[in-house]
């Protein structure tokens, strides 16, 4: 019986101790979230800056930068959709510095009915954040050259279709008088952070564990096996 007890009690204990290990990741997790985050928020509202000459995914990303030049009318639709509004589109465009540099131009979400509205040549004034999405898996449909549809912002791809530098601005704000779509900032509220949420689920079951672990262990002790607790086989009584 006490080896029974031993056993149990070891096993309850590395899954205990198992279930508090992961809800300390999770909270450990939370505290790098939150300043992977501040410093999101930091980058991204900052006060713009001229375009770096080399620029650098690893440095440079989500760096405030402003621009001066033209959309070359030039562009390509990626598919996405947004609340309350359902399918659409994000129009990436090439832009033309006035020092004669090509970037690319994440000019806003378009929806869909409003997909063949022109969208010529214009001059304009631009601020936004450097930014490389991590959109494509192998699941990510192939783009559609003859419609100029595309199913994920894959900026070396669309870069070499557009011929400008791999490098995308998602536009914060623009001169021109009539966008052609709705600007959409990049913004730390649609990155994912449930690191709170999964530190109190272990948390939660830990607790949980180390209840039922109680009981049973009471039981175990409280209530032995039949036999021991009557000291032995029960003898039949017979009659002369």
């Amino acid at each position: 019986m006490a080896r029974r007890v031993i056993l149990f009690g070891v096993f309850a204990g590395l899954g205990l101790a198992l279930l508090v290990a992961l809800g300390v990741w999770q909270v450990q997790r939370l505290g790098w979230k939150q300043g992977l985050l501040a410093e999101m928020d930091a980058r991204l509202l900052a006060d713009p800056v001229a375009l770096p000459e080399g620029i650098e995914p690893a440095r440079d990303g989500f760096l405030a930068v402003r621009a001066v030049g033209r959309f070359t009318g030039e562009d390509r639709l990626v598919m996405a959709s947004r609340k309350g509004v359902g399918a659409g589109w994000l129009v990436v465009a090439a832009f033309e510095t006035d020092t004669g540099r090509r970037l690319l131009v994440d000019r806003g979400f378009l929806p869909d009915a409003a997909r063949d509205r022109p969208r010529p040549e214009v001059a304009a004034e631009i601020t936004g954040n450097l930014h490389w999405p991590d959109e494509v898996d192998r699941f990510t449909p192939a783009p559609d050259p003859v419609r100029g549809l595309w199913y994920a912002r894959d900026v070396p791809a669309l870069a070499a279709e557009l011929g400008t530098e791999p490098a995308l601005i998602v536009l914060r704000a623009t001169s021109e008088a009539v966008p052609v779509a709705r600007p959409a900032p990049l913004d730390t509220s649609l990155v994912p952070d449930n690191h709170l949420n999964y530190a109190i689920t272990w948390f939660s079951l830990a607790a949980i564990w180390a209840g039922m672990t109680a009981v049973l262990l009471w039981r175990m002790t409280r209530h032995p096996a039949s036999g021991a607790r009557q000291g032995g086989p029960v003898q039949k009584k017979t009659t002369a």
